[in-house]
């Protein structure tokens, strides 16, 4: 497939232009012409670039890219390493970050609840990424249940006995988001990530937390996404799963 023709399908598909995000969204590092054999993953690292060589692919597509706002931008070091594994080898790297945690069936979000059997009625947060639902037993259940599925211990905060029916998630470091979730009737709040307030926020408010893991919950994303490309488009898309406990 050509390499602007698919960038154009993904950024309509995810509707990356109406985000306000904290990195550019699509093509970030432009490769090859023809795009045969892409490596997907959760993140940019130089060890996913390493195993997208050895595979022979085209393209990375990842959620977590590169040039995030605030960043150094010089190219030493570490960046220089990544990019010159992209460069010297005319390989594409695309990523989508809230593309691809709010997107209705691809997302992070969407993905997680469909895994964990979820019923999603709603929306809340900012630009809608976060999601409501429902299920049904209790928080210390619902963290059985995810560390099954995760293949990682979450850790929670509050009553493990806390029967759960209204659900509220974001994948990835949303916990910042924890308030709104309280306020929309969650009765648990899912996401990867914990500060040190949010276990006081679940204490005084008696609304658990359960921080399944950053990485954890934004493994199937991308990998519904690569699968979705392999179907519609008959590109070799492998996604590659780069172990990280945080």
């Amino acid at each position: 497939m050509d390499r602007i023709e698919l960038a154009a399908y993904l950024d309509g598909l995810l509707e990356a232009g109406r985000f306000r995000d904290y990195c550019p969204n699509g093509l970030q590092v432009e490769g090859r012409a023809e795009i045969r054999r892409i490596v997907c993953g959760v993140s940019a690292s130089l060890t996913l670039l390493q195993a997208a060589l050895a595979a022979d692919a085209d393209a990375v597509l990842v959620h977590h890219g590169w040039f995030w706002r605030g960043e150094d931008g010089r190219v030493t070091g570490i960046r220089r390493a990544r990019l010159k594994a992209l460069l010297e080898n005319d390989l594409s790297l695309f990523a989508y970050h809230l593309p691809l945690d709010a997107h209705a069936e691809f997302g992070n979000n969407a993905q997680l609840a469909r895994r964990m059997g979820w019923t999603v009625d709603g929306r809340f947060a900012e630009q809608d990424v976060g999601f409501l639902g429902r299920t049904t037993g209790t928080a210390g259940g619902l963290v059985d249940r995810l560390a099954l599925e995760l293949g990682r211990l979450p850790l929670l905060v509050g009553d493990p006995a806390r029967a759960v029916e209204r659900i509220a998630w974001c994948s990835g470091g949303a916990q910042g988001y924890f308030e709104l979730a309280i306020a929309a009737g969650a009765d648990v709040y899912v996401s990867g990530e914990i500060s040190e307030q949010t276990t006081h926020l679940a204490r005084e408010s008696g609304v658990p937390y359960i921080a399944a893991g950053h990485h954890a919950t934004e493994r199937y994303g991308v990998q519904a996404l690569g699968a979705h490309l392999a179907e519609r488009f008959g590109i070799d898309c492998r996604f590659v799963d780069i172990d990280n406990p945080a």
